[in-house]
């Protein structure tokens, strides 16, 4: 583990903070979804389109409807934020408990049981690399990855230490129309959509 001197840990958080300062000013004017990783901001300049927005869908009402009661498959706002790491990201769905919702702000990661991510078409490495580096680094113990591209995906979990940081030590990887354990729940896979040939 790397320990910054003070004032390299101040810049830094600084320096997330002037980004996120720009995101929020952002938000409004601009179309797409911004996210701040270790490299800086992402701006997803495409809105989802039908297969993105119908796959989150799918995949939040199949959640729900084998998760109990106390918990939802939230596909809305806020974002997870971990000022520490000078991360923020917006998870397509994300598995939490009702009662961890109830915060000013963005959502603690460590409350995630899940984060489930259907693979953008502009921007697939945000999804299969970035994310996959963030996730862990945020404590998030699961990582399910849609892919509407290719009719596959992955379930990653089992966070542990590496000298490039936490990383997800288990992948286990699906073609659509299997059925996909995320954390403790297991749904279908079937007649998920899939983006059109270009």
């Amino acid at each position: 583990m790397t320990i910054a001197p003070d004032d390299a840990q101040h810049g830094a958080s600084h320096l997330y903070r002037a980004m996120r300062d720009f995101v929020q000013s952002m938000d409004d004017i601009l179309p797409g979804k911004f996210e701040i990783t270790k490299e800086g901001i992402v701006h997803d300049m495409m809105a989802p389109i039908g297969p993105h927005e119908l796959t989150t869908l799918h995949l939040r009402k199949r959640l729900e409807s084998v998760m109990p009661e106390e918990l939802v498959a939230h596909t809305g706002t806020p974002d997870v934020e971990a000022e520490s790491e000078g991360i923020m990201r917006h998870p397509d769905v994300m598995v939490i408990a009702w009662a961890d919702m109830d915060v000013p702000g963005s959502f603690d990661p460590r409350t995630l049981i899940a984060a489930v991510e259907v693979v953008s078409r502009s921007n697939p490495d945000n999804d299969w690399v970035g994310k996959m580096r963030d996730y862990p680094l945020l404590g998030i113990p699961v990582y399910a990855i849609f892919d509407p591209r290719t009719a596959t995906g992955a379930v990653l979990t089992d966070i542990h230490p590496t000298p490039s940081g936490p990383r997800y030590a288990t992948r286990k990887d699906f073609m659509y129309g299997e059925d996909v354990t995320i954390a403790e729940w297991t749904i279908s896979t079937a007649d998920l959509p899939r983006y059109p040939d270009q």
